[in-house]
């Protein structure tokens, strides 16, 4: 069984009527959204205050993360209705800052890069002036892929990497760090304006100095935003969680990240890639 969660990593059960409400858009639109999808256990509050993290390109993933708890195997067909489906609960909701994930696609010639900018683009036609963030996968390094989604009028790209370089293999099976970083640089290359993002999980046998080392390496490449979290591990089936950070360690982490100069840190034993996105910006 997972190991039993020390005191400060408590949440409070989601059912706020904002939660209900948002829940039943979900279900009647048939959409996914990875905060049910990964189990987050900020559900409950970003639910109730009007905001979500959609999932795209259906919910099974073609790879096998060991932290993830997102269905793998080999996908349906994409549903191509989605991207308005999505467009119109964002509406519904009347949301400012939306912010639009997918499992990996790499059975698509192009990873479901098209199909998010499909999404970009009816959110923006139904809801203009809302800021979008897109949390994509690595798309297999695929540099036309990723000007795709680049080029389609985002504001912020968001790609999580997830661990420190040693531990991608236990971690992240057919990933690779370098892939992962190169994406969030060459972002920034091919959009200056565009701000980008990304997150680690702590707690899955990385050292401190090499956190450190990461962060540094993120800032040479210019990523702006970066969030990092405790790791939980959601089923017994899945990576165990090999240390539970105190939040003064997440505190130490923010007050040196900050010194490295990135635009926003946030730091926390429940902070995920999505947590408070909409302050993220400011």
């Amino acid at each position: 069984m997972p190991r039993r969660h020390p005191d400060w990593i408590k949440v409070k059960a989601p059912g706020n009527p904002n939660y209900m409400r948002l829940k039943k858009l979900m279900r009647e639109k048939n959409l996914h959204t990875v905060c049910e999808e990964a189990r987050c256990p900020n559900i409950g509050e970003c639910w109730g205050n009007k905001t979500a993290t959609f999932l795209i390109l259906g919910d099974t993933c073609t790879r096998g993360c060991r932290f993830c708890a997102i269905d793998k195997g080999k996908p349906l067909a994409l549903d191509p209705e989605e991207p308005r489906n999505v467009a119109l609960t964002v509406k519904d909701l009347g949301l400012e800052h939306i912010v639009v994930t997918s499992v990996n696609r790499d059975d698509l010639p192009d990873g479901g890069a098209n199909h998010f900018a499909k999404t970009v683009f009816w959110i923006k036609s139904l809801n203009p002036g809302i800021r979008v963030e897109l949390l994509i996968p690595d798309f297999e390094g695929n540099l036309d892929s990723l000007r795709t989604v680049v080029s389609s009028g985002i504001e912020i790209l968001n790609h999580n990497i997830e661990t420190v370089p040693r531990l991608y293999g236990k971690v992240r099976p057919g990933h690779t760090y370098e892939c992962s970083v190169n994406i969030l640089k060459t972002a920034k290359e091919m959009r200056p304006d565009v701000l980008t993002k990304t997150g680690m999980m702590l707690g899955v046998g990385e050292s401190k100095e090499e956190v450190m080392t990461t962060l540094q390496d993120l800032k040479e490449r210019n990523v702006d935003i970066i969030t990092l979290g405790q790791y939980l591990q959601p089923s017994s089936k899945l990576m165990k969680v090999e240390r539970y950070l105190h939040p003064d360690e997440f505190r130490e982490f923010k007050t040196e990240a900050d010194k490295l100069g990135f635009r926003h840190v946030e730091s926390g034993p429940l902070v995920r890639s999505s947590y408070h996105a909409w302050s993220h910006v400011g």
